[in-house]
């Protein structure tokens, strides 16, 4: 309620005085007297004007603190304020919907927080943001009442919630959906039907999603116009609920118009040091393919960043269609508006309180001075990212002028300290539990250190390690730790102590070389098989031996994702010698190469080829112990036999508790290859198709020959990734153990 000058008998006396001749401010609580006098605009000595008066009273509402004002005069001529400050809310609390712990940060979430003011309009904002919340977890007729309890100077709020019931999707119908699958439409939508197994995390429930319906419709689309069919049009979903058992159909009026396929593609505009030839090799929208707005939205990106990389950083590419309705055909044209050329005039780091500055800027490629480039930009926030220092990674360009940018790194740091436990699965391997005490960011330096062990019914390890990735800020990386493992096969046990460092140096952004050092000692135990049997699979010195080696190793990784890359290689070279010391003395060389090839861009089928090459030769130059020697099988080898089951072996001839021995081989390749499709997106499922090719022998690499071949599910589950591999030995020999099914968690695929 606004009272505006209730002044009576003192009217007469401000009208003669015509100025105001004092001021005074009664109920102010959160402002000061020179802050209110600033907001009224009325000063001592001001003429005496009620619409100026009128002005100040508003000026005062729309701070928001005061639920009433009202003005009074004095018989000397001065203007009296007077306050009612609105409530604070001295209390909140929810029930019907989340728990007490949650509470706080939900009330926060719709815009409210103990202290804040009482105000009538925000807390009505809160509650239509809460029903809006409960309605997009799928619940129906919402309804929460706000109950205000005054207390002295505060009140008390209470939001009674009753969620209503929860919508599921019994049907969804997309009438005139001819020549599109009903089943990728549904796919691209929010809200679908219930998945078989819909209980399991990452597949569909079934429950609506009342915040998202709205877009369905333009997803829909979406999937017409990866299809060619540019002029379709989908209507908003029209859903049905059934008030009784709450179930839900949900209808889709399609009118698809027709497929066009890419008659040319033109780009217009580049400017100076691009091959427009070389670009358009590199599109993804070839002539005479069916339209497809995704590989559209690519081409538009690549063509941006190569004009960005010249420096161009506002760079924008618009594409222009020309539709020819009498063959069906498209022509594009991409127009490209370079702008200015830009140059980076500061780099400013914000938000890395323990992260020193010179840390995060390493890892940034782009320096005062220096000329714009998008793929440095890209490469920066990436390398940033597997620091593992930061929750989020922000790089903002900020326009100086024309022709300069600020680059904002903006870092949201995480904890980098930490005591982790986790554990997974190995059909050979059993159950396995790995803990370990860790900084990956110690005191801000980006040194890393770690203490940890791992446990499974065969082997038992236990490590502590530390590495420095940038000594002094250079290119170069240091790194040591010791470790001790024990691994128990069939007839024997192993048991290692040793000691490694590396040098390693960055040689380009994907190229990285390394020095090391290892020594080891290794004891071979009986595991309660009799001497004769262990002294028939390794001679006398094989029992108890230490092993130095230096080693030397390149590595290169131009993939484009960690778990599903879709293109790129994988190449990496090793050469160790041990001999330098110790009781061993021979060479080792290995060698690993992967191709990943996704022809999506060719078939519009998301379809990966992968072929991975491991290869290993021992060269003896004066000694090696057996178990040093190389052995295939398992998951990580060839495919359907069991771990180390694949060896060049002979028969026990004077032992009757020996039937044969593992010799070991010298000489080792396995060739694998993949195809591997999408089983479910949303899940992040994917079935791969498979077949190994190993070969192993002491002189020669095929002295003997494995294959296997089979199916492997791989699933990154919100429990980390799991491989469940169905395999077949082909052709397994004599002495070959074989095994059908091997199962994996908590291991990369």
């Amino acid at each position: 309620m606004r009272k505006i000058l209730p002044l009576s008998v003192t009217l007469s006396s401000l009208l003669l005085s015509q100025t105001v001749t004092s001021l005074e401010y009664k109920g102010l609580l959160h402002l000061s007297e020179d802050v209110a006098t600033e907001i009224s605009g009325i000063h001592i000595g001001d003429e005496f004007d009620i619409n100026k008066i009128d002005e100040s009273l508003k000026s005062f509402y729309r701070q928001g603190y005061f639920s009433d004002i009202w003005v009074s005069a004095t018989e000397s001529g001065g203007l009296v304020y007077n306050f009612k400050e609105k409530s604070t809310i001295s209390k909140l609390e929810m029930n019907g919907y989340s728990s007490d712990d949650e509470q706080e940060a939900l009330f926060i979430s719709v815009g409210l927080r103990k202290g804040d003011l009482y105000d009538i309009k925000k807390v009505e904002n809160a509650k239509k943001r809460l029903i809006k919340k409960i309605e997009s977890e799928g619940y129906y007729d919402t309804v929460v009442e706000v109950n205000a309890e005054p207390k002295t100077d505060s009140i008390a709020l209470s939001f009674e919630v009753n969620k209503g019931e929860k919508i599921y999707i019994q049907n969804i119908n997309f009438a005139g959906a001819d020549h599109i699958d009903v089943d990728e439409l549904e796919d691209a939508l929010a809200n679908q039907e219930e998945d078989a197994l819909g209980w399991l995390p990452g597949l569909h429930s079934g429950v609506a999603h009342m915040d998202q319906l709205g877009y369905d419709s333009f997803r829909a689309k979406d999937v017409y116009m990866k299809n060619g069919y540019l002029d379709a049009t989908v209507s908003e979903p029209l859903m049905r609920v059934d008030s009784g058992s709450y179930l839900a159909d949900v209808s889709y009026q399609v009118s698809e118009g027709e497929q066009y396929r890419i008659k040319s593609i033109e780009i217009v505009g580049l400017v100076d040091g691009l091959d427009k030839d070389e670009i358009l090799d590199e599109l993804r929208l070839l002539d005479g393919k069916v339209f497809n707005v995704d590989k559209l939205r690519k081409d538009m990106g690549y063509i941006q960043e190569q004009v960005a990389n010249l420096g161009y950083a506002y760079a924008k590419v618009a594409p222009n269609f020309n539709k020819n309705e009498a063959d069906k055909t498209v022509d594009i044209q991409f127009s490209v508006r370079a702008g200015n050329k830009v140059t980076i005039n500061d780099v400013i780091i914000s938000g890395n309180y323990s992260t020193k500055d010179r840390v995060i800027r390493r890892d940034i490629f782009l320096a005062p001075g220096d000329i714009f480039n998008l793929t440095d930009l890209k490469d920066s926030k990436s390398a940033l990212g597997r620091r593992g220092y930061f929750e989020n990674i922000d790089i903002e360009q900020q326009r100086v002028d024309e022709s300069n940018i600020n680059l904002l790194v903006k870092v949201k740091e995480t904890a980098t300290g930490s005591i982790q436990a986790g554990g997974g699965y190995g059909s050979y391997q059993g159950f396995m539990l790995n803990a370990s005490l860790s900084d990956r960011n110690i005191l801000g330096s980006g040194m890393s250190a770690s203490l940890g062990f791992d446990l499974s019914k065969v082997s038992t390890n236990y490590s502590l390690s530390i590495n420095n990735p940038r000594v002094w800020d250079s290119e170069y990386s240091l790194g040591m730790s010791i470790y001790k493992n024990e691994y128990e096969y069939s007839t024997y046990q192993h048991d290692t102590f040793g000691v490694s460092s590396n040098i390693g140096k960055r040689l380009t952004r994907h190229l990285y070389g390394s020095l090391g050092y290892s020594y080891s000692e290794n004891d071979i135990d009986s595991n309660g098989t009799s001497t004769a049997i262990i002294s028939s699979v390794f001679s006398n010195e094989d029992l108890n031996y230490a092993k130095s080696t230096i080693s030397v190793g390149l590595s290169y990784d131009s993939t484009d994702d960690f778990f599903v890359p879709r293109e790129g290689i994988i190449l990496g070279g090793n050469v160790g010698y041990s001999g330098v010391g110790g009781d061993e003395e021979f060479m080792a060389y290995s060698a690993k190469f992967g191709l990943y090839y996704g022809v999506e861009d060719y078939i519009d089928y998301d379809l990966i080829f992968r072929y991975k090459l491991r290869a290993k030769w021992l060269q003896e130059t004066g000694h090696i112990s057996g178990p040093e020697k190389l052995f295939l099988g398992g998951v990580s080898s060839v495919r359907g036999y069991e771990p180390y089951s694949i060896a060049p072996t002979r028969r026990c001839e004077e032992d009757e508790n020996c039937e044969y021995k593992y010799l070991g081989g010298m000489k080792s390749v396995v060739n694998t290859i993949e195809a591997s499709i999408p089983l479910s997106t949303a899940a992040k499922m994917r079935l791969a198709f498979f077949a190994d090719y190993g070969m192993i022998g002491e002189t020669n690499f095929d002295e003997i020959k494995r294959a296997g071949y089979g199916v492997s599910l791989e699933w990154y589950s919100p429990m980390g990734p799991i491989n469940l591999v169905f395999a077949r030995a082909k052709n397994p020999g004599e002495l070959d153990k074989t095994s059908n099914f091997e199962f994996t968690m908590g291991r990369k695929f």
